[in-house]
C-alpha cells in the first residue's frame, strides 16, 4: 500500500512544477522530497517526471495519477487542516495548452476551498478584449496588455526548436554552426497559424531573419503541433513544458541550442479593480514556483 505522504509530495511537485517548491510547501528538505519521489516511482514502476534545467515536467503516468488521487487528497487535507473558505466566481481566460497542462492543476486547490472558476480558452488578444469589456475577471496572457489593463509578470515560457529524429539527421551540423538559418531552411514547418507567430519570433531572435522554410501543417493548438512533429510532418518551436516529455522519450530532438533560449513572459492581466475571489486567484498563481515552462 502506498504511503499517503508520498502521494501528497507527488501532488505538490505536480502542481508546483519543481521539487524546490514542493519541499518549501511540505516543510521538507529537497533531498527528502527527491527520496519520496524516487520511492513512489519505484513502487509504481514508472517515471513520473522529466527533470529539466528549470524544474520538472509531468509524464502521462503522472497526469493520470494526479487525476485519480488529486481530489481525494485535497478533501482529506482540507478535513485535517482546513484552509480559509473562499466564496465567489472568477471568470478566467487563458491559452488552451497552458491551462490544460499547467494552469488547471495549479488552480484546483482553490476549488476545494469553495471557489468557482469559469474558464474561457482562446487567443491572448481576444481574451484581453473580453477582459477590457468586462466579460472576464482575469487573463493569463502571453501578450503584454495595453492601456486600461494591469499586467503582473507570472513566469517565462522557454521555447525550443524541435523536430523528429529522421529530419534532425538531415541537418548539416557544420553549416548549422556557421549559418543556422540556411542549415535549417530545407525543413518543413508545423505552425500554429499561417502567420507563423512563434516560429517567426524564434527565427528573428536567434537568426535575425524570417524563415524561408515551406509550411507543411498549420493547426491552432500547440499540442496538435507537437503531435504532427512527432509524426514526422515537420519541425516547430514549442514551449519547453510541452516539448520536454517528447524530448525525454526520444520522439523529437532539439535542433538548435542557443546560448540563451528565447523567452516569452506570461502575465496575469486584470482591469485594476478586482474582487476578493479574483485577488485570491492572483495571489495563488503568483506564489507558485512554475518551474520549467
Amino acid at each position: 500500500m502506498t504511503d499517503l505522504d508520498l502521494l501528497v509530495t507527488f501532488l505538490e511537485i505536480y502542481r508546483g512544477g519543481s521539487l524546490t517548491s514542493a519541499a518549501t510547501r511540505r516543510g521538507l528538505t529537497q533531498p527528502a522530497v527527491s527520496g519520496q519521489l524516487a520511492r513512489l516511482e519505484k513502487e509504481l514502476g514508472a517515471p513520473l517526471f522529466v527533470r529539466g534545467s528549470r524544474g520538472v515536467t509531468p509524464t502521462p503516468r503522472a497526469d493520470d495519477l494526479a487525476r485519480r488521487v488529486g481530489t481525494h487528497l485535497d478533501q482529506l487535507t482540507a478535513a485535517l487542516d482546513p484552509a480559509p473558505a473562499l466564496e465567489g466566481t472568477v471568470r478566467l481566460g487563458g491559452a488552451a495548452e497552458f491551462m490544460t497542462t499547467r494552469g488547471m492543476p495549479a488552480l484546483s486547490p482553490l476549488t476545494q476551498r469553495g471557489l468557482r472558476l469559469e474558464i474561457t480558452l482562446g487567443l491572448a488578444n481576444d481574451l484581453l478584449a473580453g477582459l477590457k469589456a468586462g466579460q472576464l475577471d482575469l487573463v493569463l496572457s502571453s501578450v503584454r496588455p495595453g492601456a486600461g489593463l494591469t499586467a503582473m509578470p507570472l513566469t517565462d515560457e522557454e521555447f525550443l526548436l524541435v523536430g523528429p529524429p529522421l529530419l534532425a539527421r538531415t541537418v548539416d551540423q557544420l553549416l548549422l554552426a556557421r549559418d543556422p538559418a540556411r542549415a535549417l531552411e530545407h525543413l518543413p514547418l508545423v505552425a500554429y497559424s499561417g502567420e507563423l507567430p512563434i516560429i517567426r519570433r524564434y527565427w528573428r531572435s536567434e537568426f535575425g531573419a524570417r524563415p524561408k522554410n515551406a509550411t507543411a501543417v498549420t493547426v491552432p493548438d500547440l499540442r496538435a503541433v507537437l503531435a504532427a512533429v512527432i509524426a514526422g510532418a515537420g519541425v516547430s518551436a514549442l514551449p519547453r513544458y510541452l516539448a520536454e516529455p517528447a524530448l525525454a522519450a526520444g520522439s523529437v530532438e532539439q535542433l538548435h541550442h542557443p546560448e540563451v533560449p528565447p523567452l516569452n513572459t506570461l502575465y496575469v492581466a486584470t482591469r485594476g479593480t478586482t474582487t476578493p475571489a479574483a485577488d485570491a486567484v492572483v495571489e495563488h498563481l503568483r506564489s507558485r514556483d512554475w518551474g520549467a515552462l
